[in-house]
């Protein structure tokens, strides 16, 4: 079941997060410490060897990281990330990032960000650690 007041925090906190934008990352679905961004590779995500740039792809993996960790209406920060790339992107795949909440306590939180092409197959695996402060994010960070 979707709780509507986690889609509209996370809404809100996309609203106020102008990098994702700026690279055509958008919000496609989330929930309490879980979340789904998405990318359509263009010609001004490759790099000099025409696949999809790794930063590209790690801030795409951020983003659904940020969302998924600041889900729970507390201010999150991360303060680990690991990125393992597995196949390039190319131009006009569509990419999708899937955040998924490993882990939470009152300090931590530990998430898994898998990238995937729209054919299924596993680009990128990520993993990050966020700081949990006690102070709300009221839907911004």
């Amino acid at each position: 079941m979707k709780d509507s007041g986690v889609i509209e925090r996370m809404k809100r906190l996309v609203s106020r997060d102008l990098f994702p934008a700026s690279l055509g990352i958008e919000f496609v679905d989330g929930g309490l410490g879980r979340a789904v961004v998405q990318l359509a590779v263009s010609e001004r995500h490759l790099n000099c060897n025409g696949s999809c740039h790794g930063g590209v792809i790690f801030a795409l993996a951020d983003t659904a990281f940020g969302l998924a960790s600041n889900s729970h209406g507390l201010l999150a920060a991360g303060i680990d990330a690991h990125i393992t790339y597995h196949v390039a992107g190319k131009l006009n795949d569509v990419l999708t990032a899937t955040a998924t909440e490993v882990s939470r306590n009152r300090k931590l939180g530990v998430y898994r960000m898998d990238v995937t092409r729209a054919d299924g197959v596993l680009v990128a695996s990520f993993t990050g650690t966020a700081y949990i402060s006690s102070r709300g994010n009221d839907g911004g960070v």
